[in-house]
């Protein structure tokens, strides 16, 4: 009754209203003081809350309890809110004011059943609405009343959040998204029921004049003779009628007390539209018009175009919720029997697209907030009813039919469609299925033969096509960790095992492809300084620049060299080395080794070059190739080539005899024999032979055989190993870096 917009009609009712042995009206008892002054003879009878209301602060939307109601105070925010909640938790019923009966009970119904656990709404949940809410949530503390945009009163926000709680139940409230905290003041008021009592009730003359307009308007405008009761704010009845009564055409018909009261109760007609002020009132206009010519009643071809264009159920949910406020009018004018010829037919008409438009309306709030099948799913969930879960051959995890995601190895990777609250739902029932078939993976891996395995060029070790486990790096560098790859879902004595299993593998594994640098690093017949070297070749991957450890050469004699190249040690001019290293599977696994000790990346493989194609002896060399790259693959940087150790020993090999011979003068001449070793000519290999510690040099001499030398280039180069024979173009002895190689000590082929 104290309600600016409506309490007129309410404290009509109060004042007027009788039963026939008794009147029984509810209310709050902030209007108590009130009616005990109007209506003395009133008796009072208080009912107490059964629960309590506590408040519990701010709560993120993504947080809030099942059972929870959100309120907010325009439908932009109503729509944000529910669209937000159906992502991350399946769905919510929507409420407002501006919905149709039928619309609201449906999206209550759903609320009820179960079918999801959270509600979106308008203050219109305050409004008659009784429900099993155990948490409302303000997502808003204000809103726009028609005026201006205000702070809600306490009585208010009470209202409200009276709706948590029912009969024993206890309820809570509180705030959620933007909305500050309430004032503690607030709080305690609301908890124990506080409130300011009402001080005036709104009042309209119910004793109106209709012998003139300007006379209806008075009575209309008359205050109240009593205390207690405040005149109502003009409504839109009131500015209706006083916009109606400047059209010509009515102020001529509005003349008799009965033609007035017939243009007052059509200006009572509600403005379900809200539309601007002056299209209701043109409506209404052209109502009244209908009613007072001819045969006094609306014309019949008229309403039925009206309806005809509202009786289509297509469009979104704005359209759909525009129709059914177009629709609600004629209901109204429908149930005004005088004002039509067919009064039934009309209201079964304008009742029938009613409810048309407000299942649509249902439909469209239900597809666009609600996922029904996540709904579903979580009912199931909650109702200990199991969904149907399998892996299928190809690792595909399915729920329900549905794609989950995949089992990789023994990782599970979530699809990243399935998000929010269905794919968390479709996950929960996928995991008992998931541990199964990890746990039968794990036991088949166990069992599994070792050719059923590989290391991949990325230390990863592959079984059944999918990462089971990771190299790391260790202490030894033929002994790496073995990592596991894998979620959770594989724990306790099932890991125990694979790690094992896989632990023996790769040990096998390295034992099998590098036995000859495992061999030398388990030898117990190689003593004193011999011993030293082969410690240094296994932290080396299998070799080592003669240079860094001439002098420890220098010192082995033939006894100590003979036990080191028993296990395949070979002492080259430029490399103490294992040639059968050099083959691609052991060449592979010292890279990935090598590559593991690589402190100083974050992922040891991401910046690796290719490595050399099997088969190629020389490659041009890539200068953002980290330090040791190439070495671990048993190739030398010289010149901006790598070349492979053995190689470069055969060229040795090849320079050595002239070197040795009487006639050699200071300088040899580089021969096709020398370059196809290693696929390159010209300035590439003038290069590789200066990267060895070699000086090209120009001049003419005479060779000590010309008739063996053939020419090796067409054309004459200028300070390039390589000339025409012709020229004498000769390359001088080493230099000071490799002189130990050819000129400090007698020399053999494997020297």
């Amino acid at each position: 009754a104290a309600d600016r917009e409506r309490g007129h009609t309410f404290t009509d009712r109060l004042l007027n209203a009788r039963g026939l042995s008794e009147t029984m009206m509810l209310g709050s008892e902030t209007v108590r003081g009130l009616i005990q002054k109007l209506l003395p003879d009133t008796i009072f009878v208080s009912r107490p809350r059964f629960s309590e209301l506590a408040w519990t602060g701010s709560k993120k939307l993504t947080r809030l309890p099942r059972r929870s109601a959100v309120v907010a105070f325009s439908a932009d925010q109503v729509y944000a809110i529910a669209e937000l909640i159906r992502r991350q938790r399946g769905g919510a019923a929507v409420v407002m004011g501006a919905l149709s009966p039928r619309t609201r009970n449906a999206q209550v119904a759903l609320y009820q059943s179960g079918d999801v656990d959270f509600l979106v709404a308008t203050d219109a949940i305050g409004m008659g609405l009784n429900m099993d809410v155990d948490h409302v949530a303000f997502a808003a503390t204000s809103k726009f009343d028609g005026h201006h945009h205000r702070p809600l009163k306490v009585a208010e926000l009470a209202q409200i959040a009276g709706r948590a709680g029912r009969h024993m139940n206890n309820g809570t409230f509180g705030v959620t998204g933007e909305a500050s905290p309430l004032a503690p003041d607030t709080i305690e008021r609301i908890e124990n029921h506080l409130f300011d009592a009402e001080h005036v009730l709104q009042w309209r003359n119910p004793e109106l004049e209709f012998t003139s307009i300007p006379a209806l308007v008075r009575s209309l405008e008359r205050p109240p003779d009593r205390p207690g009761l405040t005149r109502a704010s003009t409504g839109d009845d009131i500015e209706a009628l006083t916009r109606m009564s400047r059209d010509e055409d009515v102020s001529t018909l509005a003349r008799s007390p009965a033609a007035i009261r017939k243009l007052w109760d059509v200006a009572q007609v509600p403005d379900f539209r809200k539309t601007m002020a002056s299209e209701h009132a043109a409506l209404l206009t052209r109502l009244y018009l209908f009613l007072m010519r001819d045969s006094g009643k609306i014309s019949e071809d008229w309403l039925a175009g009206q309806l005809a264009r509202l009786d289509r159920s297509d469009g979104d949910i704005d359209t759909l919720a525009g129709r059914i406020a177009h629709i609600r009018t004629w209901t109204y004018v429908s149930n005004r029997a005088d004002w039509l010829q067919n009064p039934v037919h009309w209201q079964e008409r304008a009742r029938a697209i009613e409810d048309k438009l407000s299942d649509a309306l249902h439909e469209r709030l239900t597809q666009r907030f609600i996922d029904r099948r996540t709904s579903v799913l979580m009912k199931r969930l909650r109702q200990n009813e199991d969904l149907m879960a399998a892996v299928t051959s190809d690792g595909e995890v399915m729920v329900e039919g549905e794609y989950v995601g995949r089992l990789q190895g023994f990782v599970f990777v979530p699809d990243l469609k399935a998000e929010g609250v269905h794919g968390t739902v479709l996950r929960t029932a996928s995991e008992p299925v998931i541990a199964l078939e990890i746990a039968a993976r794990a036991a088949r891996l166990v069992a599994a033969p070792d050719t059923d395995i590989h290391l991949s060029e990325h230390g990863r070790l592959i079984w059944e096509g999918a990462p089971v486990a990771e190299l790391k790096a260790s202490d030894k560098p033929l002994d790496p960790r073995v990592e596991i790859v894998s979620g959770e879902e594989l724990q306790g004595p099932s890991r125990e095992a694979v790690a094992a299993r896989l632990e023996a593998w790769t040990n096998a594994h390295v034992a099998s492809v590098l036995a000859p640098l495992v061999a030398l690093r388990d030898a117990t017949d190689v003593e004193g300084l011999a011993r030293g070297i082969a410690f240094r070749l296994v932290e080396n991957f299998g070799s080592i620049r003669r240079e860094k450890i001439a002098e420890d050469i220098r010192a082995l004699d033939q006894a100590a060299r003979g036990q080191l190249r028993k296990y395949g040690v070979r002492f080259g001019a430029y490399s103490i080395f294992m040639p059968a290293l050099l083959k691609p599977a052991p060449a592979r696994l010292l890279l990935t080794l090598w590559a593991l000790t690589r402190k100083d990346a974050a992922d040891p493989f991401v910046d690796l070059p290719q490595p050399p194609t099997p088969g190629l002896t020389s490659v041009p060399g890539d200068a953002a190739a980290p330090q040791g790259f190439y070495e671990a693959l048993g190739f030398r940087l010289c010149g901006g080539r790598a070349v492979r150790l053995d190689m470069l020993e055969r060229i040795a090999d090849l320079i050595r005899p002239i070197i040795a011979d009487r006639s050699y003068n200071g300088g040899f001449v580089a021969t096709p024999g020398m370059m196809s070793l290693v696929g390159c000519s010209g300035e590439e290999f003038s290069n590789l032979l200066k990267g060895l510690g070699y000086r090209p040099r120009l001049e003419k001499v005479k060779p000590p055989k010309p008739e063996a030398e053939k020419p090796i280039a067409s054309t004459a180069p200028v300070e390039v190993v390589l000339a025409s024979a012709a020229r004498g173009a000769q390359v001088p002895a080493p230099d000071a870096r490799t002189a130990d190689a050819v000129n400090g000590e007698p020399v053999a082929a494997d020297t």
